[in-house]
């Protein structure tokens, strides 16, 4: 019923944002001590990571003891920042260059992960673009690259994370708040990020006696350039004004969730989309 899921996103919500918080304690802790982060044993991909959403999740992980290897479609020199700062805070980061749109590059990715970690237990699918237009004026090639790396490349990513992921990790695709909000201009991009709830939904069920939970975590309006960038001050301002706190979210907020999602306490959340958005929707 309508009804009885909306009780249900915001009762995964209320759990997220806890176990969110009190990862966040102890992060700080630790910082504040003086302390490098503990490995957990654990390796993570995430892929788009050198910056924006990415890079505050790998960062994160990173904190939370995991070994990352950071993805980048273009931007070496970002996703190299992106290890620096890891192995600079006491981690261990790779960096790898692969198009999540080619299937043999995200093998590629996949397989590099393997040669320095030796396997993965979470998968966050994170790439993706964003192209804006009225139907009317939407270019064919702007809907084809849209449904090339985000549809069809998360897809290969999820792919082969259901081959690889060791028994009890986590797998989690981006997808999108405007998959609710449905503005103007966003028709296309809402398309291939509503599908990302379709196959966490069906992964997760797929995956069945594995206890690898999969989920799609859905971002509301964030301070990243994939959202700012070609709008107004006075655009951005009217998203930040229609949510509760009047403020855009950050990179650092997505992050806080999906670390509470890989976390013990987020097992239990499994086949479902978390709406974390500040309350937009």
């Amino acid at each position: 019923m309508p009804g009885q899921n909306k009780v249900q996103r915001r009762t995964v919500l209320a759990g997220a944002a806890w176990s969110s918080a009190a990862l966040a304690m102890g992060a700080a802790h630790a910082q504040t001590a003086g302390h490098a982060p503990a490995s957990n044993g654990k390796v993570a991909i995430v892929t788009g990571s050198s910056r924006g959403i990415g890079a505050a999740t790998a960062k994160r992980l990173a904190r939370d003891g995991y070994a990352i290897t950071v993805n980048c479609e273009k931007n070496r020199d970002l996703a190299a920042g992106v290890v620096r700062e890891i192995e600079a805070a006491g981690g261990r980061a790779i960096w790898v260059q692969a198009d999540v749109s080619d299937p043999d590059a995200v093998r590629r990715l996949f397989d590099e992960n393997e040669r320095a970690f030796g396997g993965v237990d979470v998968v966050v699918s994170n790439a993706g673009i964003m192209r804006l237009a009225p139907f009317r004026d939407m270019a064919d090639a702007d809907v084809s690259r849209m449904v090339d790396v985000n549809q069809k490349g998360s897809f290969f990513v999820l792919r082969e994370a259901a081959r690889r992921v060791r028994d009890g990790g986590r797998i989690l695709a981006l997808s999108s708040s405007i998959t609710q909000l449905r503005s103007p201009t966003y028709g296309p991009y809402a398309a291939t990020k509503a599908a990302q709830e379709l196959f966490a939904n069906v992964l997760a069920k797929e995956l069945e006696g594995r206890m690898i939970s999969v989920n799609a975590m859905a971002p509301g309006v964030v301070n990243t350039t994939l959202f700012t960038d070609g709008k107004t001050p006075e655009q951005i301002a009217g998203f930040a004004a229609r949510t509760p706190h009047k403020r855009l979210g950050e990179p650092e907020d997505i992050a806080d969730t999906i670390a509470a999602l890989c976390s013990g306490d987020g097992a239990w959340i499994n086949g479902q989309t978390v709406f974390a958005n500040g309350g937009i929707v």
